[in-house]
């Protein structure tokens, strides 16, 4: 276990992180997805270690009663380790994001300007719970080029510390220094990680709405992440009862503590005499609590109230919260008020509803005729992801790759001077868009961070 006396010590780390990430920005796309490789099997060698290490973390955390979606989120099975795993493998293929070339111009003859992605530098994530967020974040780092500093909760600290063994193992056969990889275990730590400016370029949080708030508060890195996972599922007039019931279900049940759950069910008032009666069956089928307004509790007498908390209440449990509304407006009002941009889903057969709804619903994601827990980085084909964005501005939803890199300018010239552009007799700028062949391997000249 790393244990750090001072602040200094952890810059040291800090130091050290971002030294190995500026050779691993340099490194070809070849040799970061055989770091990647070897990652995924040094986690297969070590499963039965990181299984006993969770088993372990579980039984600690509920002897000192850990809420019950928590435990869920910290429960790393063969099942989901076999999937993260997976993971690592499907980043391998994904094309690399590193040395793109995404702006060829010649401003004028000899003078050519490109714009290029590059890795952003040194990413500091911090999460509650779901050990297997370290794999992803991991995989996603090495093939962005970045460098990683983790701070798993202390309730996932056995696992976390196996995981990031195997991981380092892995990479020491690599061309990737395992430096770029490093693992923080106090609560102490956290704090000294959000003052290193200096060192750190993103910190991404994963957790509970007061503790993303809490790093917001904490902090002059750059802050990625989303709070809440409030989300909704409007069963429209025109929908489909029958799809609307197994997606509902899906919505619901499939993995309760997830943040791409829905919480509160949105139904149409033309539909609700006969649909509540019969989602209300599914859902009691496999324990769901539900909690209704009072127009609701009219036709489902036997369910409890629904109060104004409820709306803006994440369970992360298998409680859901029912709404009656007279319209598509009252319910996409409903979801920009109460929402937290996370995902909204539609149930509906009219396409003109779909417009409306995907147009006018502020969220990161909005889906038609599908559970909101297809939200995800895995399922959308990223590989991975580092975290869900709700923010306004990109990234947001499910972070891949994509996220962790940004951009420079490159400009190549023959002597040219700006004077030669000013006055009265200014020579004129070309602009031409010249045509860009994207490297497989990225050239290093493309890839240094600043």
């Amino acid at each position: 276990m790393t244990i750090l006396p001072d602040a200094s010590s952890l810059i040291t780390i800090a130091q050290q992180t971002r030294a190995s990430a500026s050779k691993l920005a340099l490194l070809p796309t070849d040799a970061k997805n055989q770091a990647l490789e070897a990652v995924a099997q040094a986690l297969e060698l070590a499963k039965g270690t990181i299984t006993q290490a969770n088993i372990a973390d579980c039984q600690a955390a509920a002897a000192e009663g850990i809420a019950k979606p928590l435990y869920k989120r910290l429960q790393l099975n063969e099942h989901k380790l076999r999937d993260a795993i997976a993971g690592v493998r499907d980043v391998r293929k994904l094309p690399d994001p590193v040395g793109q070339v995404q702006i060829h111009r010649e401003l004028d003859t000899g003078l050519v300007l490109k714009r290029i992605t590059c890795p952003l530098g040194v990413l500091g994530i911090i999460f509650e719970a779901r050990p297997e967020a370290a794999i992803q974040i991991v995989s996603l780092a090495i093939k962005s080029g970045n460098g990683v500093i983790l701070k798993g909760g202390k309730e996932a600290i056995r696992s976390c510390e196996a995981i990031v063994k195997a991981i380092k193992a892995g990479l020491s056969q690599t061309a990737v220094d395992s430096d770029a990889v490093q693992l923080l275990t106090t609560r102490e730590e956290t704090l000294e990680l959000l003052k290193l400016d200096k060192y750190v370029d993103l910190i991404i949080p994963r957790g509970s709405n007061s503790f993303v708030q809490f790093v917001q508060d904490n902090t002059r890195i750059p802050v990625l992440g989303h709070a809440d996972g409030i989300c909704h599922l409007y069963i429209d007039e025109a929908a489909d009862l029958a799809k609307a019931i197994t997606v509902a279900v899906d919505a619901k049940i499939q993995y309760a503590a997830a943040c791409n759950a829905i919480e509160t069910l949105l139904i149409h008032q033309s539909i609700a005499k006969e649909f509540l009666p019969k989602i209300a069956a599914a859902l009691q089928d496999v324990n769901v609590e539900l909690k209704g307004d009072e127009r609701t509790l009219e036709i489902l007498p036997h369910i409890s109230k629904a109060t104004f908390t409820d709306w803006k209440t994440e369970y992360s449990d298998l409680i859901l919260a029912i709404k009656i509304v007279d319209s598509i407006a009252e319910a996409i009002a409903h979801i920009n008020e109460y929402g937290s941009r996370h995902t909204d889903a539609i149930i509906t057969e009219d396409l003109t509803s779909v417009e409306t709804f995907f147009g006018l619903v502020n969220a990161a994601g909005v889906f038609h005729n599908c559970s909101t827990r297809f939200a995800d980085g895995f399922r959308y084909g990223f590989g991975a992801e580092v975290g869900i964005s709700t923010q306004q501005m990109p990234p947001r939803g499910p972070v891949g790759l994509e996220g962790l890199v940004t951009y420079k300018y490159q400009m190549t010239g023959n002597g040219h001077i700006v004077a030669t552009y000013t006055g009265a007799n200014a020579k004129s700028f070309t602009h031409q868009d010249l045509e860009s062949i994207q490297p497989e391997n990225p050239p290093a000249t493309s890839t240094v961070v600043n």
